[in-house]
């Protein structure tokens, strides 16, 4: 197996043709999952992996066997776990079938392109580096403090006046409330897994650190829509999409990042309960 690296930072840029099927596979996750226009959506990989191909041919990049990474490989790898994605409905659902159906959907958009990744293509494009970067720094630590204060404030003000946490079912007994718990979390891990591990390392490969990233959260932020972050969400998902990123070039861990994702996701899960169970006893201050 060859294990093929980005291109170097000092030759990356923004401002090339291989812009052109980045923006069209990032582009698909709004057509996905905010106008949800599927049909529009799968144009829109398929143009991706098409104008990949073409940018590759142009600059002598073969799709394998190539000492440099192949922006065709890279960009089918992001249309193909969209594509995979984008079979099942992801507005938040409790019940069995819904946890079957998010486990295989999500779980293949993960696993299909790391396979294909390692034994089909035969590089190491995608991986999921939880010890990465060494010992956590007292920023780190102190980062982690500040997202539970900046959840604790914001997020109970956003879901109970915009009335988005209407998206998510009522849960009023223990069961569903386990239930809620179970979902919030693993989809929380998940969101790593693809739009950091996947989406935004394939790109990084590419680009720019930060144009990786802003393309990142079109993903990110589109798939958070449909799930259940609308209204003014995006000025909440956006800022954090970007910082997840950051974070993973900065810390190198994927254990940090999804440490962060969890504690937001716990003051989530805990605003939803509080917002469909008003009359109960709350730690929030709305």
């Amino acid at each position: 197996m060859t294990a093929h690296t980005a291109v170097p930072v000092s030759e990356r840029s923004t401002w090339t043709p291989k812009l052109l099927p980045a923006l069209a596979v990032c582009l698909a996750a709004p057509a996905l999952f905010v106008v949800q226009v599927v049909w529009l959506g799968w144009i829109l990989l398929a143009l991706a992996v098409v104008s990949a191909v073409v940018v590759d041919r142009r600059n002598g990049i073969a799709l394998a066997r190539s000492e440099e990474p192949s922006l065709t490989r890279d960009v089918s790898l992001v249309a193909i776990g969209q594509f995979i994605v984008s079979l099942i409905p992801l507005h938040a659902e409790l019940d069995n079938a819904a946890f079957v159906r998010f486990t295989l959907a999500l779980g293949g958009a993960v696993v299909v392109p790391y396979v294909i990744s390692r034994f089909v293509y035969r590089d190491y494009a995608i991986r999921f580096p939880w010890r990465g970067g060494g010992r956590w720094t007292w920023w780190q630590w102190a980062w982690l403090g500040g997202v539970i204060v900046l959840g604790y404030l914001i997020l109970p003000f956003y879901f109970i006046t915009s009335g988005v946490y209407r998206n998510w079912p009522e849960v009023v007994t223990s069961d569903l409330i386990a239930r809620l718990f179970v979902g919030v979390g693993a989809v929380g891990i998940w969101d790593e897994l693809f739009f950091i591990c996947t989406v935004f390392v394939l790109l990084r490969r590419h680009f720019p650190d930060l144009t990786a990233n802003l393309l990142q959260a079109i993903v990110f932020v589109s798939f958070l829509w449909e799930l259940g972050y609308q209204a003014w969400g995006p000025l909440l998902t956006i800022p954090f999409a970007i910082v997840q990123g950051f974070l993973f070039v900065k810390t190198r861990s994927l254990w940090y990042v999804v440490t962060v994702h969890l504690l937001f996701d716990a003051v989530v899960f805990g605003v939803l309960v509080h917002a469909h169970n008003p009359d109960a006893a709350s730690i929030f201050l709305i």
